[in-house]
């Protein structure tokens, strides 16, 4: 199976210091990262480890949830997928990623509300990036559109 891989050069310290993260297998970008605009509400242009998990997270749900559709004997029309990465401070110290929720809905011949929440909870169990997360609650709220 392939690897992709990213990079990171930081300068400075957590509070003063930035750097850029390169996506460096596919080439697809380089975006500038902070701890203060991390912590922040408004990103201002910058991405965060979060963020770049949600994508990863969103990304990977959507290509399992097609499969299992698929494996069920129905289409797939549109699948519209939204994580949310919550970064809190960590009772032990620091700060942890506490919760992902997942948000999908979906246009689906084949399934009635109830089959695409089955096959939307298998898919959550089953996603690669879910199973990398397990230290992690993850919610899931999924209905047809």
């Amino acid at each position: 199976m392939p690897k992709r891989s990213a990079h990171t050069s930081w300068t400075g310290g957590l509070q003063d210091g930035s750097g850029h993260v390169t996506l460096s297998s596919s080439g697809a970008g380089q975006y500038d990262v902070s701890f203060p605009k991390r912590a922040a509400e408004e990103a201002d242009g910058t991405t965060s480890p979060e963020e770049l998990i949600a994508a990863a997270h969103s990304s990977c749900y959507a290509m399992q949830l097609s499969a299992l559709i698929a494996r069920a004997d129905a289409t797939p029309k549109s699948l519209e997928v939204d994580a949310t990465v919550t970064l809190d401070p960590d009772p032990a110290g620091g700060f942890r990623i506490s919760t992902i929720a997942l948000v999908v809905r979906g246009v689906v011949d084949g399934l009635d509300d109830d089959g695409f929440k089955k096959v939307a909870n298998e898919a959550k169990a089953q996603c690669p990036v879910s199973k990398a997360l397990t230290g992690t609650s993850i919610t899931l709220d999924a209905a047809l559109a």
